[in-house]
């Protein structure tokens, strides 16, 4: 090994120069491509209100040039043969990709004249190719680049399925207020004034050694330090100090357990949750607020904010209640959270569902502790905790129904203020608040009966069938429940079905055109979940030969089937007590599939009903 390939280089980067026809390819030793909802959430979230805080309608497109820089982080990347390999960063990168890809979908319109492209790909001897080069993920970017979409395959790698919804995240979290005449600012500002430092090795020996000491030492304060800081330094005594530091470790090294950034999103979410007060309008140009500078600098808003948290700076004993008695009262919470998002246990099954199909950690959170009090008992917490989330997913699933967004962009303005509006609430209050909230949404399960399956819902479709398959294996005295079909612990995973075949010839009886009947076999009442290959054995068979099969699988397949109704007391009077019209059918046309959409529409009513007062 000669000299240059011990030698590193870090450089400052913008977004242009790093991605502006230049060629990367991932290194084997990197991960799949893992980002989920709330990363990306809290990329798009961190990069448009640092915009927003600085940007000025009237602005000449110059003055961006001086506006505040954002800091990205490093990556590292290993060089040779003249080919960048990256080491660590990749989720980023990857990320900021998508990010462009979307932004670039959106200018697609009148008007739309930005240039993104070379950020994306780039041309060499007349070849066109992606700058972050991977093999497998070509048919995805394409696809997002192309026409905005991709609805995953069956073999897909994880990669690649995680790229797909991470792009439908992105519209989901890009706020509404930067599509108009901010937009070409924010673009500038994104290539130009978004700071990555790039670390080159030239040795894959030297890049590895980076990529290690990166990821186990980090050097920079976080703002959950910063704040300890601050906090600890309102104790006057030598002992309180030193109580409060045993307890600061040890409620950090608990959230660190859950994820690294676990301590971040916990001081976000209950500074939000109890003392936040004032939120920006959703209108390019406006600054900052509480809910927003909590969310980007806490320790900042907090040292600056001491009123609105009921603490003075020369008050040790109120630091003291605030650390240990709310700050205890609700870390407690907030782990009991984190636990109950992991599996769907008893009396926390709210939680569960709504982590796995609802609205995004940064609302949601805060919207969960938001009506508890320190005084509050383990039970009533509970309670409490289990309201809001029944509340959120049921809000989810009828914006879902009805093909409405509900990302934090579209929802924001709303859902913090409905934080300030559940703050102490009791449970009867709470729930009070909640069912009229729902009693005000415009969308209805009128929306079942058009909703159907296409290339950017599978998810949901599945959420919704398990939900609802779920429900009816456990009210008819069954241990099957949501999480056997949407989780499948230790065993084949459950996937979207058709019940008809996708043979357009066959019901030319109905249909004159095609398309008319690939909208009317992708509609709910035509779908199922089936174990992984089920299908596939007897899919292109007939329905009459189908039914046979669907009789040894979960209740909702087997309800399509004459015998189910047969010695079934359980499920015959589940059905009778909850007024659910299921019914078999011997042939299953266009009017039996519209019959299944108003069978799922009842049994949607039934789970999500909100008990009256």
């Amino acid at each position: 090994m000669n000299k240059d390939d011990h030698k590193i280089d870090a450089d400052d980067r913008t977004v242009f120069d790093v991605l502006n026809e230049r060629k990367y390819t991932v290194d084997y030793f990197q991960r799949e491509y893992s980002w989920k909802q709330k990363h990306i959430e809290q990329l798009v979230t961190d990069l448009t209100s640092t915009f927003l805080d600085v940007y000025t309608e009237g602005d000449s497109r110059g003055a961006v040039e001086h506006y505040s820089n954002y800091y990205l982080g490093p990556f590292v990347v290993s060089s040779k043969n003249g080919m960048k390999s990256i080491i660590d960063g990749q989720q980023r990168l990857t990320s900021l990709t998508l990010f462009l890809i979307y932004l670039n979908n959106l200018q697609k319109g009148p008007g739309g004249k930005e240039s993104i492209e070379p950020l994306v790909f780039s041309e060499k001897y007349g070849k066109k190719s992606f700058n972050i080069q991977v093999e497998e993920r070509k048919p995805c970017l394409e696809k997002l680049f192309l026409e905005g979409n991709y609805d995953p395959q069956t073999d897909d790698d994880e990669s690649t399925t995680n790229m797909a919804r991470s792009y439908s995240d992105i519209g989901e979290a890009f706020p509404e207020e930067l599509k108009g005449k901010a937009f070409p600012y924010f673009l500038d500002w994104l290539k130009y004034n978004v700071i990555l430092v790039e670390i080159t090795a030239y040795s894959d020996d030297n890049a590895y050694t980076i990529f290690e000491s990166m990821n186990d030492r980090g050097l920079n304060l976080t703002s959950t330090e910063m704040l300890k800081g601050y906090i600890l330094s309102r104790f006057k005594e030598a002992a309180d100090r030193e109580k409060a530091n045993r307890f600061w470790k040890e409620a950090i090294q608990n959230l660190h357990g859950y994820s690294k950034e676990e301590d971040q999103k916990f001081f976000q979410a209950w500074l939000r949750s109890q003392y936040a007060d004032t939120i920006r309008q959703g209108k390019a140009g406006s600054s900052n607020e509480d809910f927003e500078k909590i969310g980007t600098q806490f320790h900042s808003w907090f040292r600056d904010n001491l009123g609105k948290i009921g603490v003075k700076a020369d008050s040790p004993d109120e630091f003291r209640k605030l650390l240990h008695e709310e700050m205890k009262f609700y870390l407690r919470a907030y782990v009991d959270i984190l636990e109950a998002q992991m599996e769907e246990k008893s009396g926390w099954e709210q939680v569960f569902y709504h982590c796995n199909w609802g609205i995004a950690d940064s609302l949601g959170f805060p919207l969960m502790l938001a009506p508890l009090k320190s005084s509050d008992s383990p039970e009533m917490t509970r309670q409490k905790i289990n309201e809001v989330a029944r509340f959120m997913e049921t809000f989810a699933v009828r914006r879902s129904i009805n093909f409405r967004k509900f990302g934090a962009s579209s929802i924001r303005y709303t859902m913090y203020s409905l934080v300030k509006e559940l703050r102490g609430k009791d449970l009867d209050s709470l729930r009070s608040v909640l069912r009229s909230k729902l009693a005000e949404m415009p969308e209805t399960w009128d929306g079942v009966g058009e909703f159907r399956l296409h290339g950017m819902n599978r998810q949901f479709v599945k959420f919704l069938l398990a939900r609802i398959t779920g429900f009816i294996e456990q009210q008819s005295g069954a241990t099957a429940n949501f999480s056997t079909f949407f989780v499948s612990p230790g065993a084949k995973p459950f996937e979207v079905e058709h019940i008809w075949s996708d043979k357009f010839d066959e019901h030319r009886d109905e249909f004159e055109q095609k398309h008319e009947f690939d909208n009317y076999r992708n509609r709910i009442g035509d779908l199922v979940l089936l174990p992984q290959g089920t299908n596939q054995s007897y899919g292109a068979k007939s329905y009459r030969e189908k039914v046979q099969h669907y009789l040894k699988e979960n209740l909702l397949v087997k309800s399509l089937h004459p015998k189910t109704y047969e010695s079934n007391p359980n499920f015959t009077g589940m059905a009778q007590r909850l007024r659910i019209p299921f019914r078999h059918h011997e042939t299953f046309g266009k009017a039996d599939i519209d019959e299944r959409q108003k069978l799922i529409r009842r049994i949607c009513e039934v789970i999500w009903s909100w008990p009256k007062p």
